[in-house]
């Protein structure tokens, strides 16, 4: 079995996008670029600032932090409207 951190990737920059389900809809959370053996992320709205800078070691990691983002800010949001 291969170590993940040394998969070799089709590309040097990959789009983020997540679709969480509370809300339905397809979001861009930004870019990861290829920052030596990891990959760096750019967030491309403010509601994702929170992961800007961060590395990731593959592109898969940074859409579920992105995923994992959205979900604890949704969070609250949903429950104080009474969506639970």
């Amino acid at each position: 079995m291969s170590n993940p951190a040394s998969r070799n990737y089709a590309s040097d920059n990959y789009v983020i996008e997540v679709r969480p389900k509370a809300v339905g809809i397809t979001v861009q959370a930004g870019i990861v670029v290829r920052d030596g053996g990891r990959f760096r992320f750019f967030a491309a709205t403010g509601a994702f600032n929170s992961l800007e800078g961060q590395l990731f070691k593959s592109p898969r990691e940074a859409e579920k932090a992105a995923l994992r983002h959205v979900a604890t800010v949704a969070s609250p949001r949903l429950s104080a409207a009474g969506a639970y």
